[in-house]
């Protein structure tokens, strides 16, 4: 059990029969009255945000949420196919579960599938990819300075916005959770 006084950010816990994430959490003391926490919860079912207080004497027990590092085989149209690294158990998976979650993931790459009870409720790709560019238009000699970027496609089929001097062959480091180009490979 976690009582609301020892909340912290990250931390998923079963609260009204919800299985919910801590984003932000406050522990609030005004001049009048009782010490509150104030949070911002997210349901890691259904993607719901809301925002909650809590007495910080109220307890919730914590939740188990299982993260199985699996390798992504193949998609097949709306299912995608996915292999435990130890049992070599197969499993499929609707694209409503996935998302956009393996834009920057190729084929067998290595991803955690995440269950709660059994239930598998969303994939998490690697932080950081390294892919090649397919396809952009080339840069023009001198025009650094600007900082500016271009459209460019990598080889699963993503776009990115990249800086002028990188052109198509040049392998690159992408950030999954925001989609922006890190640096060349």
């Amino acid at each position: 059990m976690i009582s609301a006084g020892d909340f912290r950010n990250g931390v998923t816990l079963e609260i009204d029969g919800q299985v919910v994430q801590i984003l932000e959490f406050q522990h609030v003391k005004p001049g009048k009255g009782a010490a509150f926490v104030r949070t911002k919860l997210k349901n890691v079912i259904n993607g719901g945000v809301v925002e909650r207080t809590f007495r910080p004497t109220e307890k919730f027990p914590a939740a188990r949420i299982d993260r199985v590092d699996m390798q992504y085989l193949y998609a097949d149209g709306d299912l995608y196919n996915f292999m435990d690294m130890n049992t070599y158990e197969q499993i499929a998976l609707s694209k409503d579960i996935v998302g956009d979650t393996l834009k920057f993931v190729k084929e067998n790459e290595s991803v955690k599938v995440c269950s709660y009870n059994g239930s598998v409720f969303s994939v998490e790709a690697p932080l950081f990819v390294e892919l090649e560019i397919t396809d952009t238009e080339p840069g023009f000699k001198g025009d650094t300075a600007t900082g500016a970027t271009k459209p460019a496609t990598v080889e699963t089929g993503a776009q990115i916005n990249v800086p002028l001097f990188v052109s198509t062959g040049d392998k690159v480091r992408i950030d999954t959770r925001t989609g922006e180009y890190l640096s060349r490979a």
